[in-house]
């Protein structure tokens, strides 16, 4: 295991700017997610992680020790990349095998490594297959399990599962997680799919722009978003802009755009006058017939009820704006067309300063 950090990191491809002034700590055994939209910057920190791309400025410490000048096979990280890149003329045992006889382990050692880690990643009987063999999660496996064999103080994944379909993604998802946690190796996970990092990762890095926006474990930042992308990027939301009116102790009164007036908790920065904006989850709304005493309640039309299985997805048009409500399954079913009150408690409401 070992503490990964970056302090004022950037990367500069002629005026191109890929990623700029990352500072962050990766403590020892953390499993961290870089998660963003693509040209985020993930991958070249991942890059820099790793020494295939060198900073333009900023410094990288593994354990201490600055990176700077060393190149990927001296970093003493393993890699799995989104292709897997295995080595097409080689079969299983030779494909995992091959960093150690780049680093000239005895040929006993190697034995017993590479049996270690194909039992790591429950790959034992299929030593002697070849990659075209294999199917996509045999092959991930393979290519974690060569990763793994050179025994790193470090492993970095680069949308490792982004080539697999949906069902085996999630099963390799948890996979990689209870291996992780097993042998309890520093992980950096890069993603651009919200689910995998929410479900694996201890803490999750949203970037953009080649910027962190935030950092923080999943309910942290699904919970508290620090701003509109972040609030808009993980998970869902719906969002009214509007201008805080009054403020009340720990609410704020807020007429928003569309013509409502609605109540919410603030972080103790309202005042009267700002712009502000609302982002309200799905799941925190609730359609019902009539008004509730203490609920904020907006009237609008049913314009779509989508069926998802877990849940109904229902979009309510209130004036100009359709606002996104999930239903759990059991709940009575709406119909279009349907009049609703769209209801929710004031805590519900995240505000998030000058409509950003």
């Amino acid at each position: 295991m070992a503490t990964v950090s970056l302090q004022h990191v950037t990367k500069r491809y002629g005026d191109v700017v890929a990623v700029s002034d990352v500072t962050l700590t990766i403590e020892h055994g953390e499993f961290v997610a870089l998660l963003g939209p693509s040209g985020c910057g993930k991958t070249t920190t991942l890059q820099m992680l790793a020494g295939f791309v060198e900073a333009t400025s900023g410094d990288i410490l593994i354990d201490g020790k600055p990176m700077r000048g060393i190149p990927p096979h001296k970093r003493n990280i393993g890699v799995v990349f989104q292709s897997y890149a295995l080595f097409p003329h080689l079969n299983v045992v030779d494909n995992v095998a091959f960093g150690l006889k780049m680093r000239n382990v005895a040929p006993p050692e190697i034995a017993e490594r590479v049996s270690r880690a194909l039992d790591l990643v429950q790959l034992t009987g299929l030593d002697r297959r070849y990659p075209r063999e294999l199917s996509g999660g045999q092959q991930q496996r393979v290519a974690l399990a060569r990763a793994l064999v050179i025994e790193p103080s470090v492993l970095l994944l680069d949308e490792p599962l982004s080539n697999l379909d949906a069902n085996l993604r999630e099963q390799m998802r948890f996979e990689i997680r209870e291996i992780q946690k097993r042998i309890g190796i520093t992980t950096v996970f890069v993603t651009h799919d919200q689910t995998e990092a929410m479900a694996a990762a201890d803490r999750m890095v949203v970037m953009s722009k080649g910027e962190i926006r935030q950092v923080g474990t999943a309910q942290e930042i699904y919970e508290r978003p620090h701003d509109l992308f972040v609030a808009t990027f993980i998970g869902q939301a719906n969002i009214l802009r509007g201008t805080v009116a009054a403020v009340r102790g720990a609410e704020a009164d807020i007429a928003l755009d569309i013509g409502e007036r609605v109540v919410a908790r603030h972080d103790g920065k309202a005042r009267s006058g700002d712009a502000t904006t609302l982002a309200l989850r799905p799941e925190d709304l609730e359609l019902a017939a009539e008004a509730q005493p203490g609920m904020n309640n907006i009237r609008g039309t049913v314009v779509r009820a989508n069926y998802l299985g877990a849940a109904t997805n229902a979009g309510v048009r209130v004036g100009e704006t359709t606002l996104v409500v999930s239903i759990p399954r059991g709940r009575d079913v709406v119909k279009e067309g349907e009049p609703v009150v769209v209801r929710w408690r004031p805590s519900a409401g995240i505000m998030l300063a000058g409509g950003s």
